[in-house]
């Protein structure tokens, strides 16, 4: 399947953080609005709207519905064929089990 560059210019005028300039996606991803704006708001650094999870679950709950949880204030985080992925201008990548993922203060729905 052919991957699609989504560039950041295409998300915004004025980015805030300006690295990844562009993202590998499926055409299907490409297209997917909930990972835009989830883009949007890490590009922007406006998290107002977003809340810190209390449990592990409400962030499984986020991925089930296709929605893209943010880790660290930095990456779109994905639920694909059975993985938790996050997402870097390449592409998809597996997500490490660490302390780090399981302390809810890193994560944002």
């Amino acid at each position: 399947m052919k991957k699609l560059r989504l560039y950041l210019h295409e998300l915004l005028d004025d980015p805030v953080v300006t690295y990844p300039a562009w993202y590998l996606l499926s055409p299907k991803l490409y297209r997917d609005e909930n990972l835009r704006e989830t883009l949007r708001k890490i590009h922007l650094m406006e998290f107002d709207a977003c809340v810190h999870p209390a449990e592990p679950s409400e962030i499984f709950s986020a991925l089930r519905q296709r929605n893209y949880p943010i880790y660290l204030e930095k990456y779109a985080v994905g639920y694909f064929g059975g993985r938790v992925m996050y997402l870097e201008s390449g592409g998809w990548k597996s997500m490490p089990l660490s302390e780090e993922a399981f302390e809810m203060s890193n994560w944002l729905l």
